[in-house]
């Protein structure tokens, strides 16, 4: 049996990454970024595009280094051995497995709007029914991985030429509304001053964090080395929509019409459903209630799709490392994608849709865990360093400060992602990482120390900083702690706990572990 196929171009790979990031994210979380932030929100979107250019910059380098499917989970096994790995693998591993089964709930929330049996009107939460929905729709993700990559790769580029006209087209609807008035009247800009923007920045990751998924298809590309192109138009494809829409959404607000307190901006996070869909069918906005109804239901089925196949390329890289069963690394022999790993990974996610609606707290757990995939992002600058010190030559004549500013901002992610979010994301990841890390006597624990400590260092500010449980320090001050301790401490602690010799990712080494 052969490797998996190379058939996936750098338009496939761009238009991956962009509708990818373009679902629920772009039409929820405008409304609760707003919330936090207010007309900020535009800002906050900015300053998410500076934070991740440097951190897509750093996947650049590493998928350059190390072109394989499911990569940015694996390169940590190459510097630091497989304890940090396990680690980071896991927070990865989270990130995805939490966002299809969101996607599938958030489809069944647009189809609420034609039988509204499938949600919660009180809670939002999702129904018996509305959860069974879920997993039917998770269930119907799976063909559209499973039957080969250049299906794959031809399918979204046509459904995904289709979702980006008509998110064009519904932002540009919104922004035509033109009423000005949100933008200075209640509060100005920045009602709640750089804090609360520094609050809505998070959300804005969970659309832009969509990035990591083009390097996960590394190995599939015709032209591996093109990848970099690939990442950065990804980006600002993203950033752009994302502030078509978040000017859409403040322009189109009518806080009389939403039966909302005027100028209250907490309140927004009191709009039921999808935010756009309330204001388009208050306003009595025909075509636009049609488009985003479209958008509602195609936009997260794509995502959900698109995450599915990532996270099961996250898999399949983590039995290639061996901290998961040699069987999730076999290939179907027709198709040449990771079967078994795709299996795993649909199984469980259907499981965490149902039980979203007999047990509610876990809807609210899932936005919580996917800042697993925060915790994920900072190993990857700490790798592009080490790989350099190991006398490797980069991409980048300004690769230090790449790197270490991509480390400060993932640091920063984390931290304003607050509490309990970031408690109970590094509760999961922990409790896998120590069952998985035991079960396949993982290595090379002291290269992991300074992870172990980074992280706790960051649950311990989010407990005591302005976005905590405490309160104890003003959200500048303890950003400024955050940024200070992470890049003159660990950064340096975690480039020198590096193997001694940096492991190699030879062609042998993918094909033999990719015909299992």
């Amino acid at each position: 049996m052969g490797g998996l196929r190379k058939e996936l171009s750098i338009v496939n790979l761009v238009i991956i990454g962009i509708v990818g990031a373009v679902g629920t994210g772009v039409l929820f979380s405008n409304a609760a970024m707003t919330a936090d932030a207010g007309p900020g929100v535009i800002l906050a979107w900015i300053i998410g595009f500076v934070m991740y250019l440097p951190l897509t910059l750093t996947y650049v380098e590493t998928a350059y280094a190390y072109p394989e499917a499911g990569g940015p989970s694996r390169y940590s096994a190459y510097t630091h051995g497989r304890t940090t790995n396990v680690i980071n693998a896991f927070a990865n591993l989270f990130w995805y497995l939490f966002i299809p089964p969101i996607e599938a709930l958030a489809t069944a929330e647009g189809l609420n709007y034609f039988y509204p049996h499938l949600v919660n009107a009180a809670t939002g939460d999702p129904t018996t029914l509305g959860a069974l929905l879920g997993v039917l729709f998770m269930l119907f993700f799976l063909p559209f991985n499973y039957f080969g990559i250049k299906n794959f790769g031809k399918t979204t580029r046509w459904l995904g030429i289709v979702k980006l006209f008509l998110y064009m087209a519904a932002a540009i609807g919104f922004v035509t509304v033109f009423r000005t008035v949100n933008f200075f009247r209640f509060g100005g800009f920045m009602p709640f001053g750089m804090s609360g923007v520094f609050v809505a920045i998070p959300l804005a990751m969970f659309s832009f964090g969509a990035i990591r998924v083009i390097p996960d298809y590394a190995e599939e590309m015709k032209e591996p080395k093109r990848i970099g192109r690939a990442l950065v138009w990804a980006l600002i494809g993203q950033t752009v929509l994302n502030l078509l829409f978040a000017f859409g959404f403040m322009l189109a607000l009518n806080w009389k019409q939403l039966k909302l307190p005027v100028g209250q901006w907490s309140s927004l996070t009191k709009i039921p459903g999808n935010p756009f869909l309330t204001i388009a069918s208050n306003a009595n906005l025909h075509w636009l209630i049609a488009v985003t109804l479209v958008i509602a239901i195609l936009g997260p089925f794509v995502t959900g799709y698109i995450y599915q196949g990532g996270g099961s390329r996250t898999l399949f890289a983590m039995s290639r490392t061996g901290i998961v069963s040699n069987k999730l690394k076999e290939l179907n022999e027709r198709y040449a994608i990771p079967f078994w790993a795709l299996l795993v990974f649909t199984i469980v996610g259907a499981i965490v849709a149902y039980i979203a609606a007999p047990l509610p707290s876990i809807y609210g757990l899932i936005g919580d865990a996917v800042v697993a995939g925060y915790l994920g992002y900072a190993i990857n600058p700490v790798v592009m360093l080490a790989v350099r010190r190991a006398g490797h030559p980069g991409l980048y004549k300004a690769g230090g400060l790449i790197a270490g500013s991509a480390f400060a901002f993932a640091s920063l992610i984390v931290y304003w992602s607050g509490w309990p979010s970031v408690p109970y994301a590094t509760i999961l990841v922990a409790a896998a990482s120590l069952v998985f890390g035991v079960w396949y006597k993982v290595d090379a624990w002291r290269n992991a120390i300074w992870y172990v400590a980074y992280i706790a260092f960051l649950v311990g500010m989010t407990y005591i900083g302005g976005v905590g449980s405490l309160s104890l320090l003003p959200m500048p001050l303890g950003s400024a702690i955050v940024v200070v301790v992470s890049v003159a401490v660990f950064l340096p602690w975690g480039v020198a706990a590096r193997l001694p010799a940096l492991g190699q990712a030879p062609a042998t080494d993918v094909s033999q572990a990719a015909s299992g």
